[in-house]
């Protein structure tokens, strides 16, 4: 417990204690008296009427005039002093300069205005002889006539003239004295001239005139008189001044305080006028000075007139108050001596005297310093009659020689009242009651420490000092008086808070000492030390506090309640003087519980308060008919409570509880599961309703009352952290979000179709010069299209719904509709794309328009020329734009599947949904096959060579899908993927149909598969050699996946099919390049780049070649041959490329130009060896020469291709690219090319054999581990190519390559990781393959070849089945790992 608690409990006991003694009573008993208003009238009447006698009488200045003198007249006339201008008439040494008149008058007119410099024109009568004459010098006639001559006499005849009427004015006809003053202006005059010449330098002009001017002012004074002397004054007539009192007018007009009396008391100063007349005989210095004597007597003797040691709980406060009481009666003693001398004749032994102060130290007066603080007049007035600065010797006052009797009782006081206390309180009521009403009292400024108080004026308080000091009231009790007024007024609603507020600051403010005065430690120490106040005061304090508290507590509720209203009062202010003045306060007795059952009642009054606010919000929002009710009003009901809340939270942000009652706590506890539980019901109404009537509530309302439910649960969460929300929000209104994702299916393919018609493919730049960059070399509809696809998906982010697996179900479906958007716009780009690929060309249109007769004429003209027309394809821009497009869709694809998070949602799916679901049987399949080449075909065409192309049909003759055309070729070779949907099995048919410019197309060859699902149950690839019917076999890879309603998958296919239209429209550009391609890098260029003229020794080579081929070759051709062969080809390829980088982007542009590098391989490869089989072949070796060009071309393509400046930088395609497996391949030809065929045999049985200790080797190491990583679902075994014939190929031997699944093609990321991987395997593992191909061009390898085919069939079937068991167990490890909840990253 703090000292100031047990201060304050001991203090409280002893009033307890006394109060039980009844001194309190008996103090207070004279308070409850009726107070007449008239005696306390009286009373303050007096007090502020003896202020007056008080006060230090003003002082003024009064003029002795000195002995009057004899005139002395002067000895000249005026005409006589002029004359000695008048006779020099036409000198102009004697006349004024131009100008001069206006510099005078100006000069002039400073001196009426007193702004002169010299000091003898400040007298007043000056001042008025010289405003005459400058009103008749101002006058038109008189001003031209003077500035047209200039003479001197003309100014000063005027000048005297007006100076005798003014100073002839009001005097005697015997006084002459004035006659005297006429020439001491004249002169005053002409010396102003003489200093206005000097001052604009004329006197130098004009020295005669000067001269004159000086003796005239010589001629004027007498004696040389000095004007300015202080003897001149008064006329000359001199004198002295002197200091004398001003007599009292005993007016009321003069009188202050009385003023303020009667103010206070609204009567009228000729009433009180009249009161002082009536008592000025008894309300004197002396009646003052003997009420001290005799308030100092029942002092002395603790009567009870004055206080005494029982009306202080402690004699240490009674003898601290008498000490500071008996100062004061000396000072206020002094100031009655200082007003009234003579009263000190009659004083005796009673008058205090003054000693000089010692050791620095001063008397204390506690009612000197407190009339300071209550008045600041009194310190800055140094002639107060209270302020004595002299220490006061006390040991005069001997109580047995002032006292020769004890007092009598009925003997009373002239100025002090009978009942002090209770007349000083009357009177500060009056007082406060006057000044609050008083409009034009202004409050006081407010500073750092106070703020602007509106209490008493100036005026009041220092009557009230006044009152409180003659009627000997101590500070403390002033002070508490005043609470006590202002707690009464209060309660009764005649102020405000702020008045209560101000009154407290007044009480509390320490004493000002800005002046300097030293505090008076008394004072000081019994003003804030309560144990040193008097009973009756501590006992007025307490019950102040107690009955502030109790008013402040009941306008406290009142506030509280009207908290919910739109403009309800602040609590502030209340809550501010509780705690500052109340709570702070010790004397404040009240208990805790007694605030916890006021909190209580303002909770259950808020709580009634806040249902009925809702039920308002519900009766106004809501119609009273179930037929009218719609999502809206569940909405704008939800708003109003949101909006209602966030103004409460608000408002009570910096201070949530007061009292402790949190209002934001009660509302929301009250209107929120009202409205949740509300909600809930109209909701399945509304919608039940809907249901019944066939007319379903719109979509974007139930979007809208979810965001609105969903703010309204937040807050909820928020503030209620413990109590459950009523329902599922997401599960009531989901269908919404079915229906809208529904809708937006249906909708997708009309936006993709409307987006593409309306765009005409073109870049987007704004001038016809303009350098387009590649964020514009796309055009609109992409842009488009995937502006629909963002807003769809945003529609969904934007609910922020709450439930994961929802969402992810959400994100599923919609990642379907997306997938069949950008299917659909592929589809279309590419119809368009291939229209324009496959437009004729000028030439074949003139060909088109032969007859029949003149075009079989032109193919033999050409064919007997053996003419090749291979000419440059004219590309359009739109076709660079599309593929453009399809670039730019990837990669906003791949940008939307990580907005989505599409992993993510999968995860969430595969967490929540059971696992029976999971692996239910699927009812639609993806086959995906790729054509991948042909050989042995039937020749068509009359060069021995066709142009064959395969087109893929169902068993209804429906197509399916069609290959480019590989002209003149019997091995063809496409690369070519297609996927086809289908439910069950379905029969292909495969037709290769050879391309003729004139006439139909020949058919080569058909052959027909079974796409059976139930033999790809283990969704492994599998390839197939299917012989044609007429000769000849295709070479097919099929692999089957389910269509799953999985994100992965859906992404993973739109993926896909934009990968694929982007390399099928590439490889449509690179076709209308690849036969010039072949033209240029074909055997024939290396006959005739290899041909020489025909001579004996060439002859005799020829046959010599023929017997044997270990012959020493002839010189081959330079190395500027062998450019000069290509540079037909660079021509070609930068004259497509100039066109192509008008419109593609840098990206596409690498992408074309890689492309057209694996043609230029795939067209080496072709011209070195054959493709792989396992039967002989007729293509005929390279010589070692034409191998040597070979890779020649080979190297100055490669360098073309990368495309290195003179800088040093690549600009073509990368050097990871370039060096593909393929070239790698290629160029590891040349070390097994020409070796012996034994040689070839047993480096293909030595790899083999290394293969086969491998993958012995890695079915070791799985059959001791209970599962496999998945990367072991690909294939490492030696056949990187495709598998050889026979038997096994027409029986589909599941295939031990990865296939490229949807879900490895989910974006580009898992594309990219995916064809590393390829490349490392191909990389990693041994192969044979080119071995073998070398061996078809050797007849003798036959059986080598049929041998290692079957070898390779048994290896293939064995890693077929062993990746079956890995898969198997794989799967039983992801579904045993497979649990747990995850949260869907925000997109």
């Amino acid at each position: 417990m703090s000292p100031a608690e047990v201060r304050s409990r001991g203090t409280n006991d002893r009033v307890n204690s006394l109060q039980r003694e009844g001194r309190v009573k008996r103090e207070s008993s004279r308070s409850k008296n009726v107070l007449a208003k008239r005696d306390v009238y009286s009373y303050a009447l007096r007090s502020a009427y003896l202020s007056y006698l008080l006060e230090p009488r003003a002082r003024r200045k009064e003029h002795v005039a000195a002995q009057k003198k004899l005139v002395q007249r002067p000895a000249t006339s005026i005409n006589d002093l002029v004359k000695d201008f008048s006779l020099i008439r036409d000198s102009r040494s004697t006349k004024f300069p131009h100008g001069f008149m206006s510099e005078l008058e100006k000069r002039i007119t400073l001196v009426l205005y007193g702004k002169e410099k010299m000091k003898e024109y400040d007298d007043p009568s000056v001042k008025r002889t010289f405003a005459a004459f400058l009103n008749e010098f101002k006058k038109p006639d008189y001003r031209k006539s003077v500035e047209k001559d200039r003479r001197v006499e003309d100014l000063l005849l005027i000048f005297f003239s007006n100076a005798t009427k003014v100073l002839q004015q009001g005097k005697s006809p015997e006084d002459d004295a004035w006659k005297l003053m006429v020439d001491r202006h004249v002169a005053l005059f002409v010396r102003l001239i003489s200093a206005t010449l000097k001052d604009h330098d004329w006197s130098r002009e004009r020295p005669e005139l000067a001269t004159r001017l000086q003796t005239l002012e010589a001629k004027l004074l007498v004696h040389d008189q000095d004007l300015a002397a202080e003897t001149q004054r008064n006329g000359g007539g001199g004198g002295t001044t002197i200091e004398v009192e001003v007599p009292r007018t005993y007016e009321v007009k003069d009188m202050v305080l009385v003023q303020g009396v009667a103010k206070i008391f609204g009567m009228s100063n000729g009433q009180v006028q009249e009161d002082i007349m009536d008592n000025k005989p008894n309300w004197t210095e002396e009646a003052a000075l003997q009420d001290l004597k005799m308030y100092q007597t029942n002092l002395s003797l603790n009567t009870r007139k004055t206080l005494t040691h029982n009306d202080f709980d402690l004699d240490e406060g009674y003898e601290s108050w008498k000490k500071a009481e008996v100062h004061d009666l000396a000072q206020l003693v002094m100031f009655i001596l200082q007003s009234s001398p003579q009263l000190a004749k009659t004083s005796g032994n009673f008058l205090p005297q003054f000693q000089p102060a010692a050791n620095g130290s001063g008397s204390d007066s506690g009612y000197s310093d407190l009339s300071r603080k209550m008045s600041e007049q009194s310190q800055s007035d140094p002639g107060s009659p209270y302020v004595v600065d002299q220490p006061v010797d006390m040991s005069f006052l001997n109580l047995d020689d002032v006292v020769d009797e004890l007092p009598k009782d009925d003997q009373s006081y002239t100025y002090i009242p009978p009942d002090p206390r209770a007349f000083y309180r009357y009177v500060l009521n009056l007082a406060l009651t006057h000044d609050l009403l008083d409009q034009e009292l202004q409050p006081t400024e407010a500073t750092e420490e106070t703020p602007s108080i509106k209490l008493l004026s100036k005026q009041s308080t220092d009557l009230l000092n006044e009152i409180g000091i003659r009627w000997r009231i101590p500070q403390f009790s002033r002070l508490i008086l005043l609470l006590d007024v202002v707690r009464e007024k209060y309660i009764n609603q005649e102020i405000p808070l702020d008045t209560v507020d101000a009154a407290f600051e007044f009480v509390k403010k320490p004493l000002d000492n800005k002046k300097g005065n030293k505090p008076n430690q008394i004072v000081q120490s019994s003003l804030f030390d309560r144990s040193k106040w008097t009973i009756a005061d501590y006992a007025l304090n307490q019950q102040v506090l107690s009955s502030l508290h109790d008013a402040f507590l009941r306008e406290l509720f009142e506030t509280f309640i009207q908290c919910y209203e739109s403009k309800p009062p602040s609590i502030g202010p209340v809550m501010y003087v509780l705690e500052h003045h109340i709570y702070d306060d010790p004397l404040f007795a009240k208990t805790p519980e007694d605030l916890d059952e006021f909190a209580d009642r303002v909770r259950g009054a808020l709580r009634e308060k806040a249902r009925d606010m809702y039920g308002g919000m519900l009766a106004k929002e809501l119609p009273g008919q179930l037929e009218q009710w719609e999502f809206f009003h569940v909405i704008q009901l939800g708003k109003s409570v949101i909006k209602l809340s966030e103004k409460i939270q608000k408002r009570w942000r910096k201070n949530p509880e007061a009292m402790g009652v949190n209002p934001f706590t009660i509302l929301v506890e009250e209107v929120f599961p009202a409205y949740v539980a509300d909600s809930r019901d109209i909701v399945k109404r509304i919608m039940d309703f809907a249901e019944k009537k066939g007319e379903p509530v719109p979509v974007q309302d139930g979007f809208d009352l979810y965001k609105e439910l969903v703010d309204i649960r937040r807050v909820y969460s928020d503030t209620l952290p413990g109590v459950p929300f009523h329902f599922q929000i997401e599960d009531l209104l989901s269908d919404f979000v079915w229906r809208w994702i529904k809708l937006t299916d249906a909708n997708m393919t009309g936006w993709v179709e409307n987006a593409t018609k309306a765009d005409q493919f073109t870049v987007r730049v704004e001038g016809e010069n303009q350098v387009p960059s590649d964020e514009e070399r796309h055009s609109i509809s992409v842009i488009d299209i995937f502006r629909s696809f963002n807003e769809s998906i945003d529609q969904i982010v934007s609910l922020d719904w709450d439930d994961d697996f929802q969402y992810a179900k959400f994100m599923t479906a919609i990642s379907k509709t997306v997938s069949s958007g950008l299917g659909r716009y592929c589809e279309l780009v590419e119809q368009k794309f291939t229209k324009e690929m496959d437009r004729l060309t000028p030439q074949q249109e003139a060909e088109a328009r032969l007859t029949r007769q003149e075009k079989w004429m032109q193919l033999a003209k050409d064919a007997w020329s053996q003419k090749e027309k291979i000419e440059p394809f004219q590309f359009l821009p739109e076709s660079f734009v599309k593929l453009n497009n399809i670039e730019y869709a990837i990669l906003q694809l791949d940008k939307l599947e990580h907005e989505v998070n599409v992993d993510a949602c999968a995860e969430v799916i595969q967490r929540h949904e059971p696992q029976t679901k999971l692996h239910q049987q699927v009812d639609k399949y993806v086959f995906t096959i790729k054509i991948i080449e042909a050989e042995d075909l039937k020749a068509c065409d009359i060069n021995g060579l066709s142009d064959p192309y395969v087109v893929l049909g169902d068993e209804y003759q429906k197509r399916l899908a069609k290959t480019r055309i590989q002209y003149s070729n019997l091995n063809p070779r496409w690369d070519e993927t297609v996927d086809i949907v289908t439910k069950g099995p379905l029969n292909i048919i495969a037709t290769i149909w050879d391309w003729d410019a004139l006439g139909d197309h020949d058919c080569v060859g058909r052959t027909s598969l079974k796409l059976d699902p139930s033999h790809f149950r283990d969704y492994l690839p599998r390839e197939y050699w299917l012989d044609l019917d007429t000769q000849g076999r295709l070479l097919l890879r099929v692999s089957m996946e389910g269509e799953r309603d999985d994100i992965q998958f859906y992404f993973g296919k739109a993926f896909r099919t934009l990968k694929r239209a982007e390399r099928d429209m590439t490889r449509k550009i690179t076709d209308k390049l690849s036969a010039y391609i072949n033209h240029c890098l074909s055997r024939r260029t290396l006959k005739n780049l290899l041909n020489k003229p025909f001579t004996v020794s060439a002859v005799t080579g020829y046959f010599q070649r023929a017997r044997t081929q270990s012959i020493q070759q002839q010189p081959g051709p330079s190395q500027a041959d062998v450019a000069n062969t290509l540079k037909p080809l660079f021509t070609y390829f930068d004259d497509n490329f100039a066109i192509m980088k008008q419109t593609l982007t840098d990206s596409a542009m690498v992408t074309v130009m890689t492309r057209l590098w694996k043609e230029v391989l795939a067209t080496m490869e072709s011209l070195i060896v054959p493709p792989l089989s396992d039967k002989p072949s007729s293509q005929r070796q390279l010589t070692q020469q034409e191998l040597d060009i070979v890779f020649k071309w080979l190297e100055m393509l490669f360098d073309f291709f990368h495309a290195v400046d003179e800088d040093g930088v690549a600009n073509g395609v990368p050097l990871d690219i370039l060096k593909s497996p393929k070239y790698h391949e290629i160029v590891s030809m040349n070390y097994f090319y020409f070796l012996p065929t034994d040689d070839l045999i047993r480096e293909s049985e030595r790899i083999a054999a290394v293969s086969l200790q491998k993958r012995q080797q890695a079915a070791g190491a799985h059959a001791h581990r209970l599962s496999a990583p998945a990367s072991l679902l690909s294939s490492s075994s030696s056949s990187s190519g495709h598998a050889f014939g026979g038997g096994a190929g027409l029986m589909g031997l599941p295939s031990t390559r990865r296939s490229k699944s949807i879900l490895l093609s989910r974006n580009l990321g898992t594309m990219r990781r995916a064809k590393e991987e390829k490349r490392r395997e191909q990389q990693a593992e041994p192969s044979d393959d080119i071995i073998l191909r070398i061996l078809r061009m050797r007849p003798e390898a036959e059986r080598y070849l049929r041998d290692r085919s079957r070898q390779k069939e048994r290896l293939a079937a064995a890693a077929a089945a062993e990746m079956i068991v890995r898969q198997s167990l794989l799967a039983g490890a992801a579904a045993a790992a497979a649990g747990g909840r995850g949260r869907i990253p925000g997109r």
